[in-house]
């Protein structure tokens, strides 16, 4: 979820996720989900750690290129009558009409979208996007003070939201304690969004993905597992 670490390799930049445990040695490892994670011995130095992965770079990018060949291919949106779109987890369809007043509207299993000309596919996708960066506004602040309130006993101050359009992360939490959500999160049922939010709210008491912050994890979301497994096989787009 958050990869605080990253190396440059190039013009590419190699974000990965670092937790430490009582081993020997340094595993690395890259995810069908183009993921990399560290498997670091207690005591590592970050940056030793960061050397490792560098010299590992050119097998992490052909193992990514590797399950990206694997990954789900959805055909590319149109923004027209008929097609399915996501909102917290169920299926709607667009219905584009024309009118003077432009319009988006949830209703009886449908997107109704209101423009001039129901052709300018472009419009279309701008006002969809504009309506779900509305909702995600919305759902994102109240199912981040839900979570708040599960974690009361951290006493966390309320943090910073900013939400963007990521195409590899769900969210990050900044060094500032900033949380930054993945706009594509308002496509999924709210209990994955709280698994998101309750994992970078868990960064703002332990700061990367050391033992404490899984110990931190598993007691506010036992089955966090279960449900990152589940949100990462969603298409969304």
């Amino acid at each position: 979820m958050t990869s605080p670490y990253s190396v440059q390799y190039g013009s590419t930049l190699i974000s990965y996720e670092v937790s430490f445990a009582a081993r020997k040695t340094l595993a690395i490892e890259v995810h069908p989900d183009l993921r990399v994670t560290v498997r670091a011995p207690e005591g590592s130095e970050l940056e030793t750690i960061q050397q490792k992965v560098k010299k590992r770079v050119p097998w992490i990018l052909r193992q990514q290129r590797q399950f990206e060949s694997y990954l789900p291919k959805l055909p590319p949106r149109q923004y027209v009558s008929g097609e399915t779109h996501r909102y917290l987890g169920r299926q709607y369809r667009l219905k584009v009409s024309e009118s003077e007043t432009e319009r988006v509207k949830l209703s009886r299993g449908y997107f109704f979208i209101n423009l001039r000309d129901k052709n300018d596919t472009e419009r279309v996708k701008t006002l969809l996007m504009e309506w779900y960066r509305q909702q995600a506004e919305r759902v994102f602040r109240e199912r981040l003070e839900a979570c708040l309130t599960k974690l009361r006993f951290l006493q966390l101050d309320e943090p910073e939201l900013e939400i963007r359009q990521m195409n590899t992360r769900w969210g990050s939490c900044t060094p500032e304690g900033k949380i930054i959500l993945n706009l594509r999160l308002i496509q999924v049922p709210k209990e994955y969004i709280d698994y998101v939010v309750m994992h970078e709210l868990c960064h703002l008491k332990e700061h990367n993905h050391s033992q404490r912050f899984y110990e931190l994890l598993n007691r506010v979301m036992p089955d966090w597992q279960k449900k990152r497994r589940r949100l990462n096989e969603l298409e969304v787009s």
